[in-house]
């Protein structure tokens, strides 16, 4: 495989539903996932490290705001099965439960805004699907540059013991990659009946109710949430430090 690398059997669920309010702000006018990141779209870019790394099926949330955006994604991919759905939604949490409905297990679930490094993702992917006792597998970061970070404390083995909104001496933040290897569309349906909100929120309910997670350091995961964000992020890349 001279294009992709050793494969994987994976899918992936891709939320970009939200709506980029703070880029807008500074004058970027254009749907977060387009964003260019050296000349690549946000979205574009996990799609395609996703295709190198062996994905079988991609499913895709956006909002109803972004018609761009669906021209975009509908014309540029159709080397395999893309379901795209076009809904707002009043969460995250709420647009996991709709892209859920095309992910079978394993999974990979993504926001748009993480850029990193691609032989760290294929290690993060290769750990999560061989990492026997692990109900999921969440890439976290000791870079923290993010305005709402949630703060991942864990043991001695990665076990993941608790999330917070507060720095409790916790050395990891979430990256914005869950690598999901059973099927929760029972506890996503759960979690909502008793009015959970939020993806962060959806982790915190797992974590109460004895499931498995497990973290996987990457050495930066920069999040593109402002305009300067788009410039730290291509030098990250292009310096590779």
């Amino acid at each position: 495989m001279s294009a992709q690398t050793e494969k994987l059997d994976f899918n992936l669920g891709i939320i970009a539903a939200g709506e980029g309010l703070r880029l807008k702000e500074e004058g970027i006018n254009i749907p977060k996932p387009l964003v260019e990141i050296n000349g690549i779209p946000l979205i574009q870019r996990i799609i395609d490290i996703a295709l190198k790394n062996g994905v079988d099926s991609i499913a895709c949330i956006i909002n109803e705001e972004s018609p761009e955006l669906e021209k975009y994604l509908l014309n540029n991919n159709s080397l395999l099965p893309f379901n795209l759905i076009v809904k707002s939604t009043p969460s995250s949490l709420h647009s996991f439960h709709q892209v859920s409905r095309f992910l079978e297990p394993p999974f990979l679930l993504t926001t748009t805004d993480s850029v990193f490094r691609e032989e760290e993702f294929t290690e993060f992917l290769k750990y999560s699907m061989n990492y026997k006792n692990a109900d999921a597998v969440l890439a976290v970061t000791d870079f923290i540059d993010d305005e709402k970070p949630l703060f991942v404390n864990i043991d001695e083995d990665s076990k993941i013991l608790s999330f917070g909104d507060k720095d409790n001496n916790s050395e990891f933040v979430t990256g914005g990659m869950y690598f999901f290897k059973k099927d929760f569309r029972d506890e996503i349906n759960n979690a909502l009946n008793e009015n959970v909100s939020r993806l962060r929120n959806f982790l915190r309910y797992l974590i109460n109710y004895n499931h498995n997670l497990f973290a996987f350091p990457f050495s930066k995961i920069i999040d593109v949430d402002h305009a300067a964000d788009i410039k730290t992020a291509e030098e990250f890349l292009t310096n590779n430090k």
